[in-house]
């Protein structure tokens, strides 16, 4: 027989485990859309102590709506390898394009995640980040209903090596930080740019250039990274955030390796 209340004791002990496991991490991505997913998941294989924080219910960032709700995106052939390694079946096009359904790739960019080692936490707000000694250290979460209701229930802290706003066209958390620190970013202003048009070809190429570390342990990816430094949108087509996935994990494992005293 079923008690309902072992139920409840189990959810409770597994995130609970979960949730302390994930106080002092090496990396905290906040936004778990493609490119947020694509460098948990990688730092994770690399046995990073790696949390994503997500404040919807479903992660999987703009990738499942495809192009105005047709559940298709395209990638083009710079990025194919990356979705090859997630066994993502794709349509081949001329001119270097490709399709596959957003439904199978975003739900494969998250069991990867997962099945890496990731510790994914949906319905978390980002709030702040925690700052010392002129550097970001750490993250501020609640819930995602307190916020949204304005209930005054205070927050609680997570430590990190190193963290990034993976949040999308917004880019939350480098405008917090912005106006709460009055911090110098690496952008080409020393502030926060905003982002700028359509413009696909451009967007692509830049959403990669502008992953980066802006501030010192804090990395911006995806449309972030171009909201934070001014670049172009792209609209449904998501190799440049594959690709910047795939750099951001690398800038933040030398981050980390640097702050463990590793080469």
């Amino acid at each position: 027989m079923l008690d309902d209340t072992k139920v409840s004791e189990l959810i409770i002990d597994s995130y609970h485990r979960k949730l302390k496991e994930s106080l002092h991490l090496d990396a905290a991505i906040v936004g778990a859309g493609p490119s947020g997913l694509v460098a948990a998941a990688l730092l994770a294989k690399d046995g990073f102590n790696t949390a994503v924080y997500e404040t919807k219910l479903a992660p999987g960032g703009g990738m499942w709506g495809g192009g105005m709700m047709f559940n298709e995106i395209v990638v083009q052939k710079d990025a194919i390898e990356i979705l090859k390694e997630y066994s993502v079946r794709l349509k081949e096009y001329e001119g270097g394009y490709y399709t596959c359904d957003s439904v199978e790739c975003t739900s494969a960019l998250i069991n990867s995640a997962v099945n890496s080692g990731v510790k994914l936490f949906n319905l978390v707000k980002v709030v702040d980040t925690v700052f010392k000694d002129d550097s970001v250290c750490g993250l501020v979460i609640n819930w995602t209903p307190v916020e949204y209701m304005g209930l005054h229930v205070d927050p609680i802290t997570v430590y990190s090596r190193v963290v990034m706003d993976a949040t999308g066209h917004p880019a939350e958390l480098a405008n917090t930080l912005v106006k709460k620190a009055g911090v110098k970013l690496d952008t080409p202003s020393g502030g926060f740019e905003g982002e700028m048009p359509m413009n696909a070809e451009v967007g692509e190429r830049q959403t990669v250039e502008n992953t980066k570390e802006i501030y010192r342990n804090f990395f911006v990816s995806g449309m972030a990274a171009n909201g934070v430094c001014g670049g172009f949108r792209m609209g449904p087509i998501f190799g440049g955030m594959l690709l910047s996935g795939r750099k951001a994990y690398l800038l933040m494992k030398k981050r980390i390796m640097e702050s463990k005293g590793l080469k």
